[in-house]
């Protein structure tokens, strides 16, 4: 099967990239927009992940949208579609997306859109004049004429109810790669490699840091703790997303710059290590779609902290972890609990293992999506 994904960029600020494409066994190809100045981040994020040199990567000239729209130099992504059999669409506003859907109507390609929770209210909500012009100018019509949406859970499906868009859905999650987790690093590497933590213990925080992530939840959540537990530190792991200086500003005001800790981003082992030291992971965001940090946290035996927004209620039906409000209050609470009770952390971290085994590894998922590819390529699309 030749098998298309498209995703508007692969810069960490945009999300990264669709690690499903890496699994699939088939001939895959990934399309997205040169980033330039971005080369060398891009790569210390692909390099670590498991079989991506399976991938024929192919990026694609960067373009004013309305030229996109118009299709001018669209040549190669009309290519690159005619020889696909199926095409995986990963949903943003940009107009890569919307000519690339367009494409696939006029060749009677199926195609698949994955929205990444894009469309559910909280989303819809930002900037939400420009959503609704969009979404009549012709994401509508793109998500009407695909073959399947893909979704990265129940909530997301219930949130798009209101919209009636009539098109197949299919829930598929993310994963994590079995390679990585039977092998994770040693205890302490992450501690070594960042002696300004003391070998104390510590918080984990790993995302894009984005307001829609929660980091200004989670910082009022440590000031509220901080004094109970002295020693217990905070590290803020991930790409700058427009909110590292009001992390900075938050930790001063609370008198804490000396214990959160802005790492940047982390990739392949140190990631892994990341998770491996610390007491906990904590994500309040807002809105998630399938949040892939915190099924890497639950494939490292991590417990995790998150909020409803991140649409994951499996963690606390597993006990891997506590799903809170979207409140920094909740957030302190369930951080409290859980920092003073060392066995049901021990319980978490075993029913996280359990969890991610059993329900989020690529090969799994990977058969899902291949059945929802059949699926389209028997149907075809509008």
């Amino acid at each position: 099967m030749k098998i298309l994904h498209v995703i508007e960029s692969l810069n960490l600020h945009s999300g990264g990239p669709p690690m499903i494409a890496t699994r699939l066994g088939h001939q895959v190809r990934l399309a997205a927009h040169d980033t330039p100045g971005a080369a060398d981040q891009i790569d210390a994020a692909l390099r670590p992940i498991p079989h991506f040199q399976s991938v024929d990567l192919i990026l694609i000239p960067r373009r004013p949208s309305w030229q996109e729209l118009l299709g001018r130099g669209a040549a190669q992504m009309r290519s690159l579609v005619e020889d696909a059999q199926v095409v995986h669409l990963h949903f943003s506003w940009e107009s890569l997306i919307l000519v690339t859907g367009r494409l696939c109507r006029r060749m009677g390609r199926p195609y698949v859109v994955m929205l990444n929770g894009m469309l559910d209210p909280w989303s819809l909500a930002q900037s939400p004049w420009k959503k609704k012009a969009a979404m009549a100018a012709g994401h509508a019509r793109m998500l009407r004429g695909a073959a399947a949406l893909h979704l990265g859970n129940r909530q997301e499906q219930r949130l798009i109810e209101p919209l009636r868009l009539g098109t197949a859905q299919a829930i598929i999650p993310n994963g994590v790669f079995v390679e990585e987790i039977e092998a994770l690093p040693d205890a302490g590497c992450f501690h070594a490699a960042h002696p300004q933590l003391q070998m104390r213990p510590f918080i984990l925080f790993m995302s894009r840091i984005h307001h829609k992530k929660g980091p200004d939840l989670l910082l009022e959540a440590f000031a509220a703790i901080a004094d109970e537990f002295p020693t217990m530190q905070l590290v803020v792991a991930g790409p700058d997303g427009g909110a590292v200086a009001d992390v900075h500003r938050r930790a001063a005001d609370a008198r804490l710059s000396e214990r959160v800790h802005v790492v940047g981003p982390i990739y392949g082992q140190q990631k892994l290590a990341a998770l491996v030291d610390c007491r906990l992971f904590c994500l309040p965001s807002r809105q998630e779609g399938f949040s892939m940090a915190i099924t890497e946290a639950l494939g490292c035996g991590t417990p995790v902290v998150i909020t409803e927004g991140c649409h994951f209620p499996e963690v606390a039906e597993a006990g891997a972890g506590e799903v809170v409000a979207t409140d920094s209050g909740a957030v302190a609470e369930a951080l409290r609990r859980m920092l003073r009770d060392d066995a049901l952390r021990q319980r978490m971290s075993q029913a996280a293992r359990r969890l991610a085994r059993e329900r989020y590894t690529w090969p799994k998922i990977a058969e899902q999506t291949l059945a929802v590819y059949r699926e389209a390529l028997g149907r075809g699309s509008c």
